[in-house]
């Protein structure tokens, strides 16, 4: 019997031209994706995709599997559409995802008041580094995710929506808090980073290149609450979200650097697959995002 899950990982594999870049995606094992791509050949009894030197290639059989089972999902996805518009939001389910520091600190806060105008919706919230939370749209298993920066998928489609700061915070009792910073000053300071695949890495990173600290110490760390764990225990420096350290520097337990020039500043982004027919809920939840000019508290 064929399976949907199969066919998806089919075109993922297709789209990402390997294996081993489809399974980091999927957040799969490589021989896990092996093995649906080969169980999915058994039950078709032909070859889907051939390994060569240039990455994994569709079989002709292959070419037109990955274009049915693109047609199936897009006909799934209108199925839900066309059934979701008779249940308006008296009923269904609004999945979204959101980037790590965005999908903790701020999805929440809109899904709350998401609630509260349609009570008889079920939400799920879905938290993720920016490369999880493109897979989880372009496979359609969301269809809005909340993001930092520009997606890089040309599917996907980003409204700008918010401007979120960034700020260089230390633990409480560092010696050159609260006075200015130079860039000389931090040159002999530890800089703990967010995972690669994070949005917030990435303008860590250009933080430094701003500063001329490339060759500074660095760790990694994975999601934001490890980073400010390990910097109120003296463990490094770290540029994160305001609104990810606003409680923490609140009650004392970190301390926001001034540094020149500051952090960058990013757009925070509502965004979703170009070619997909949202549901009612998710044209709700949407407009709600549209409508919020500033960060809510």
């Amino acid at each position: 019997m064929l399976s949907l899950t199969q066919l998806g990982i089919l075109v993922r594999v297709v789209d990402e031209g390997s294996f081993s870049a489809a399974a980091k995606v999927l957040y799969m094992s490589q021989p896990a994706v092996s093995n649906h791509i080969r169980a999915l050949e058994r039950s078709l009894g032909v070859g889907l995709v051939q390994r060569g030197p240039h990455g994994a290639q569709p079989t002709p059989a292959g070419t037109v599997v990955v274009g049915h089972a693109r047609e199936v999902f897009g006909l799934l996805e209108r199925l839900e559409h066309a059934a979701a518009g008779y249940r308006g939001l008296e009923a269904g389910q609004l999945v979204v995802a959101g980037t790590t520091t965005l999908g903790t600190y701020l999805v929440p806060r809109l899904i709350g008041e998401f609630a509260a105008r349609a009570p008889k919706v079920s939400c799920q919230i879905r938290v993720g580094n920016e490369d999880t939370v493109e897979s989880w749209l372009m496979l359609g298993e969301v269809g809005l995710g909340l993001c930092a920066g520009t997606p890089t998928a040309d599917a996907l489609v980003s409204e700008p929506l918010l401007t979120e700061s960034l700020v260089l915070v230390a633990g409480p009792g560092f010696p050159l808090a609260g006075r200015p910073v130079s860039t000389a000053d931090l040159a002999e300071q530890r800089f703990l980073l967010r995972e690669q695949g994070s949005a917030t890495r990435r303008l860590q990173e250009q933080s430094l290149r701003d500063w001329n600290l490339d060759k500074v110490e660095t760790w990694d760390l994975w999601g934001p609450d490890t980073v400010k764990e390990a910097v109120q225990q003296g463990l490094g420096l770290a540029v994160l979200s305001e609104h990810a350290v606003r409680r923490e520097v609140d009650a004392g337990f970190l301390v926001c650097l001034d540094v020149q020039p500051p952090p960058p500043s990013r757009e925070v982004s509502l965004v979703r697959r170009a070619d997909r027919l949202l549901t009612p809920p998710e044209e709700a939840f949407a407009a709600l995002v549209r409508a919020t000019a500033e960060w809510p508290h």
